[in-house]
Parts: structure tokens; C-alpha cells; sequence
């Protein structure tokens, strides 16, 4: 029976000798055996760790966007909204326009947004910043910024606001070049003889109205499907400043100069409570108000020159 091959510890087969030599060293002298070096070995990173790098980045840039998205929807956002539209009515015997409820003149910060139980609002909360109300008078394009936060201030100082819109037909050329048109004729204030372009006119795009254009002055506006230039000029010296007949003023509610006695002042607008419209007996005729000179001048105030309001490009 055949013995299996044994072998030695050496890796030789039983009962021969190995003819390997032992490894010498370059003296001669018997090497040392190869020590054992444990090998690294590197364990496998899970998909989190692989991707970690790219996953921060998408990160950061999602937080990016959705922040300048914000940023972008609040800037675009409107700065006011309209509960309802004025509707329109005829004028009373002897007047112009219409009467508007009073909706206070409040001052709210910039970026508040106001809501107008009417549209277009002849009264209400409005800006009091440098920049932004009351807003510089002079033509707006369609395209240009200018809300009532802003122009509501202007009536707040007894301007005028001439507003114009453009779904209902008003940005042709001749519209365009009438509204450039407007305010080279415009008259000085009946009370306080202030001129043209210090607190108005303004002339603003605004589509929440019944009628293609709109003069208003504090409390009252007058719609027009035709720009009716001069009918515009004798709405603004019988409304826009008013005094009643102990010489006190009615409107507006921040007066730019100091109330006229009643008989210094025949040729202003006179009014018997200060709810009351000007009666057609009681109103000065475009022709006159103005030459009546007031006892005393335009206060001095520096909400007098309002300031320019940024236009959008």
C-alpha cells in the first residue's frame, strides 16, 4: 500500500532534503525570515460618504435659489390692493366729480402693504419716506413706479393726481402726449398759491377705475372717458384746497400754508361744515381763484417739495 507523501515542515517532501538555500545576506550571514506585514485594508464607504461633496453643494445652491426667489416674489409683489372699485356717479347740481369717503391718511413704512376699501383712493395710509412719498409730480410711464402709498400723499398736501389706464385705451400716442401735455397750463393752488410741480400734478398709470382717466384731489375724483384738460384745472381750484366760511380749512388735511380770514379770502372755496360739499353759489370761479391773495404765505415746511419716487427701468 502506497504511503502518502509526507512533507516536511519546509515544504519538502518526508525524507528529502530541501535544496533550497537559506537567503545570505551580501556578507554571507543567514538572512533573518520575512517578517509579516499586516496588510490595510479600507472598508467600503457607504453612498452618503461617496456623494457627501456633491449632495453640500446642491444643497447650497437650493437654499440660494429659494432665497432669491423670495427676495424676487417680494419686490414683485403689489404694494397695495383694492377691496372694491369706485362706481361711478353723476355729479351733484353745480359740482364736479364725486365725493369719496374719507379713508383716513394714516403713515405706514416702506413695503407695507396697503389695502384701499376704494380704488382709486382718494384718501388712506400712505408713505412718509424720502424716495418713495409724497412722489416727485411729473409724468409716470405706463411701466414706471408709482402707487397710491406714494401719490396718496400728495393729496394729502393739496396736489392733484391725474391717473390714466391703459387696458381701457389710455396709452396711445395722443393719449400719452395730452398727459405729457397737462401740467404746462396748470395753475397755482386757489389758498396757498403754491405752484405747479411743487406738490403736483402727478401722472400716474392705475387700472383699478371705471373710466379711462381720473383727477383726484383729497375726498373727491372726477372720471372722464376724455381727458377734458380744462375741466381738470377748474375741478382742482374748487376741491383741492377748501376753507370754511370761518376761514378754516376743510381740505386738505395737511395744509401748506396758514388758514386765510374768511373776508381776506372771498375768491377761495368756502364751506359751511366740513362735511359739506362746496356749493356751486359758494365756489370761485377757475378765473378768480387764483388772484386771491391769502394773508399769509406758504408755510415753509419741508414736506412741501416732495421728493422723487424711483421709476422702474
Amino acid at each position: 500500500m502506497t504511503q502518502p507523501n509526507k512533507r516536511s515542515p519546509s515544504g519538502a517532501p518526508a525524507g528529502r532534503t530541501s535544496s533550497r538555500k537559506p537567503s545570505s545576506g551580501p556578507s554571507g550571514s543567514q538572512r533573518a525570515g520575512r517578517r509579516e506585514t499586516a496588510r490595510r485594508r479600507y472598508e467600503q464607504q457607504s453612498t452618503l460618504q461617496r456623494f457627501r461633496t456633491p449632495i453640500i453643494a446642491a444643497a447650497v445652491i437650493a437654499v440660494v435659489v429659494g432665497v432669491s426667489a423670495f427676495v424676487f416674489a417680494s419686490a414683485s409683489a403689489p404694494a397695495f390692493a383694492c377691496t372694491s372699485v369706485d362706481p361711478l356717479k353723476p355729479a351733484a347740481s353745480g359740482e364736479l366729480g364725486q365725493v369719496q369717503p374719507d379713508m383716513g391718511n394714516q403713515h405706514v413704512a416702506v413695503g407695507e402693504k396697503v389695502t384701499y376699501p376704494v380704488c382709486p383712493p382718494a384718501s388712506g395710509k400712505h408713505i412718509n419716506r424720502t424716495g418713495f412719498g409724497p412722489l416727485q409730480p411729473k409724468v409716470y410711464g405706463p411701466d414706471d413706479t408709482s402707487t397710491p402709498n406714494g401719490w396718496v400723499h400728495n393729496l394729502e398736501h393739496g396736489g392733484l393726481v391725474l391717473l390714466y389706464s391703459c387696458d381701457k385705451g389710455s396709452c396711445d400716442d395722443n393719449s400719452l402726449q395730452a398727459l405729457r401735455d397737462f401740467s404746462v397750463g396748470f395753475p397755482t393752488s386757489a389758498v396757498c398759491q403754491i405752484p405747479p410741480n411743487v406738490i403736483g400734478p402727478v401722472i400716474a398709470r392705475f387700472e383699478e377705475m371705471p373710466t379711462r382717466f381720473a383727477a383726484l384731489v383729497w375726498n373727491r375724483v372726477l372720471y372722464m372717458d376724455t381727458l377734458d384738460t380744462q375741466q381738470a384745472y377748474d375741478f382742482f381750484l374748487r376741491y383741492a384746497e377748501r376753507v370754511s366760511t370761518d376761514g378754516q380749512f376743510i381740505a386738505p388735511p395737511e395744509p401748506q400754508c396758514n388758514p386765510p380770514a374768511a373776508s381776506e379770502d372771498p375768491g377761495a372755496s368756502v364751506d359751511a361744515s366740513p362735511s359739506a360739499s362746496v356749493d356751486a353759489g359758494t365756489s370761485a370761479s377757475p378765473a378768480t381763484s387764483p388772484s386771491a391773495a391769502p394773508s399769509a404765505s406758504p408755510a415753509t415746511s419741508p414736506s412741501v417739495e416732495p421728493s422723487p419716487s424711483p421709476s422702474a427701468s
